[in-house]
């Protein structure tokens, strides 16, 4: 049997004889399915296709892995290492020998976990390379397609490890989280988003919305939601789902005055000479 792997978002399904008739994740109003149609892959398909994963440093205890060349929707991972042991934030639908190799290097993995069910790749394929526990929150358990002992659910926060924390936030998923690590950017605080917040093209900005490629807003009230989770956080440093979604300082701010701006503009209470 095959643990299926969408080959529009990368979610990896459960192992089955035949893949299923479509993707759930991808069908759902938040994604979408390409025009020419379902399709699936596998990590051997993959492979053999030569994709690899790429390595980089992002900044002192912070690494990002991808798939390369890019495939799905180009998400990447980070990895916050710690003395107590490092977590992976969000993932994408490969694995291989040689980055497992590269991540036992650093001293592996003590836990997995992500943003929300976009970015769920082949997390357990990562969580049983190191015998990790996955921490998700108990609001999107019902986007998990491929179950594990491994998954452990989480209400409204969690600490997989000391110094790191797990916040649901709602907005994009019910259960869409962020990962605040206070000891990143040299102390100042880091907060990993994938895009329960997204950083948009002005990149002092971010944006909340319920479906992003097919441009559906959030209501006033849930926007505030979502910037409540995280207010009153230290951090100076914004990292969101791909390589160049950085808020590289000011980030609290960035942060607090885009979801005053989103709420005023989806009220209609806006001057539209803004």
């Amino acid at each position: 049997m095959s643990a299926w792997i969408c080959a529009t978002c990368g979610h990896q399904h459960a192992d089955t004889p035949v893949p299923p008739p479509a993707c759930r994740i991808c069908t759902d109003p938040r994604q979408w399915v390409r025009w020419e149609g379902q399709e699936w892959t596998t990590l051997e398909e993959l492979r053999g296709e030569g994709h690899t994963v790429e390595i980089r440093p992002i900044e002192a205890g912070l690494i990002g892995l991808a798939i390369a060349p890019s495939r799905f929707i180009g998400q990447r991972a980070l990895i916050v290492i710690t003395p107590a042991g490092n977590v992976m934030w969000d993932c994408f639908g490969f694995i291989d020998a040689t980055a497992v190799a590269a991540v036992t290097a650093i001293g592996g993995l003590a836990a997995v976990s992500a943003s929300h069910p976009h970015f769920y790749g082949a997390m357990v394929e990562w969580a049983r390379a190191f015998d990790a526990p996955i921490h998700l929150p108990e609001a999107d358990a019902r986007w998990v397609m491929r179950p594990d002992p491994s998954i452990a659910f989480y209400r409204d926060s969690a600490e997989p490890l000391p110094g790191v924390r797990l916040i649901r936030c709602g907005g994009h998923f019910p259960g869409s989280a962020v990962l605040h690590w206070p000891e990143g950017a040299a102390g100042r605080g880091v907060l990993l988003t994938g895009d329960t917040f997204t950083v948009v093209r002005d990149r002092s900005w971010v944006s909340v919305m319920w479906s992003y490629p097919n441009l559906i807003p959030l209501d006033t009230a849930t926007v505030r939601r979502v910037g409540g989770a995280v207010a009153g956080l230290g951090f100076d440093r914004l990292y969101g789902g791909w390589w160049d979604s950085v808020i590289d300082h000011d980030a609290t701010n960035a942060v607090a005055r885009s979801i005053d701006r989103l709420a005023v503009m989806l009220s209609g209470a806006h001057d539209l000479e803004m």
